[in-house]
């Protein structure tokens, strides 16, 4: 075939190498371009279908109106799905189902688990929660729980373990494992170095009769008869179980270890959930002006008193008692009142014996005084001496709404 395109000379034996370097040349040329031909045809495919596809799924009209079409898979899977149930029964059926399996652990709080309570107060050591795939998930979130609700424990990795972990695993620790098999490989290597170690083991685990529940020093049940879908291999209503027992466990524990909302607080210094436990109006409210009037000045004294102070309000003083407090309301209300307001008093348009709040009380209690009143400013005092006035801004700005 090379040498029908490209004639190689065979009569001149000195020209027929050169002869056959051009017709090789020219066939590998030909080849090449072939390759990019073929290839920009399998682009060009690939592009219309993907275009098809976009098109199918999403076209803009141009009344900016998005108009959904579904491709022929799709119309044909909602066709089926139309035709059992629709996605929002389907979405209540899961929830109804894993609402079932948490109901059912009622049955499995036995023995074993006030055993547990009972061991993890008396132990001087921590709790090392351990597990693998979504169990070791469940595990971090249970021993978040933990930390903060006054029981101390760490999360260590099952597979992780028996590759040094383990070392955070001291005397006196309780070992957690969760597990819904209870027949992990690498539990199963877990085990026996957790109890040569002399620790105690608690499993968490959805099958009492596997090599974790028959090894456990206690058991946890956490048994569901099916997942959220029959059928379905992800685990949910199994890890949702785990969950479950978790957070009983660490608020039953959280209750007899007598945590008060003050010890909370001081787990949760930096969120808007502990500010709302610790934060105090002493610590607000001496950050803004201290703004006052006698009952005698005018209104320019007045006006000028609290446009200064950036407030948007004085109290009135007389001989040192807090006898009154003008608002931007009541400037409002004053010159509906008085139409001559340059003979008008502080006494005239104040609001006598205003409501306080106490330098001690938390600020979360002065947003309610706030709230319940309609009021944005509180006169601050302490033994019924004014020191100051606490704003809604200044509180709002701490996140606490």
């Amino acid at each position: 075939m090379i040498s029908s395109w490209f004639p190689l000379n065979w009569s001149k034996p000195k020209t027929f190498f050169s002869s056959l370097c051009i017709a090789c040349s020219s066939f590998f040329a030909m080849v090449s371009s072939l390759l990019v031909y073929s290839k920009f045809l399998l682009y060009f495919a690939i592009s219309n279908e993907k275009l098809r596809l976009t098109k199918d799924i999403k076209c803009l009209s141009r009344q900016d109106k998005v108009i959904v079409f579904k491709p022929f898979g799709a119309r044909k899977s909602l066709k089926k799905m139309k035709k059992n149930s629709t996605i929002l029964e389907l979405a209540v059926q899961i929830i109804d189902n894993e609402a079932n399996a948490i109901m059912g652990l009622e049955q499995k709080i036995d023995e074993d688990f006030q055993k547990a309570v009972e061991m993890v107060l008396e132990t001087q050591g921590n709790l090392v929660f351990s597990g693998i795939g979504k169990s070791a998930i469940m595990a971090q979130k249970i021993v978040a729980t933990l930390n903060s609700t006054g029981t101390t424990a760490v999360f260590m990795h099952a597979a992780d373990a028996i590759h040094g972990d383990l070392g955070m695993v001291r005397e006196g620790d309780i070992v957690f494992i969760l597990s819904k098999s209870g027949e992990t490989p690498e539990i199963k290597v877990l085990v026996p170095l957790v109890k040569l170690r002399g620790n105690k083991i608690v499993a968490i685990v959805g099958n009492r009769q596997s090599y974790l529940a028959q090894q456990a020093d206690l058991v946890l049940d956490v048994t569901v008869d099916e997942e959220a879908i029959p059928g379905s291999l992800a685990p949910t209503s199994s890890t949702t179980a785990q969950l479950v027992m978790g957070d009983a466990l660490a608020l039953v524990l959280m209750r007899c270890r007598g945590f008060s909302t003050e010890d909370f607080a001081k787990f949760h210094p930096g969120g808007a959930l502990g500010k709302q436990l610790y934060l105090r109006v002493k610590d607000l409210y001496p950050r803004n002006e201290r703004p006052e009037v006698g009952p005698d000045d005018n209104l320019t004294r007045v006006i000028i008193e609290m446009t200064s102070k950036r407030l948007g309000a004085t109290v009135v003083m007389d001989e040192g008692r807090l006898v009154g407090i003008i608002t931007d309301g009541d400037l409002r209300r004053m010159l509906m009142k008085y139409p001559n307001i340059e003979q008008v008093k502080a006494t005239q348009i104040m609001t006598a014996l205003p409501k306080t709040i106490d330098e001690e009380a938390l600020v979360v209690d002065a947003l309610h005084k706030m709230r319940e009143n309609s009021i944005t400013q509180l006169p601050v005092v302490k033994d019924g001496r004014y020191l100051g006035i606490i704003h809604l801004h200044d509180i709002l700005k701490e996140g606490i709404f």
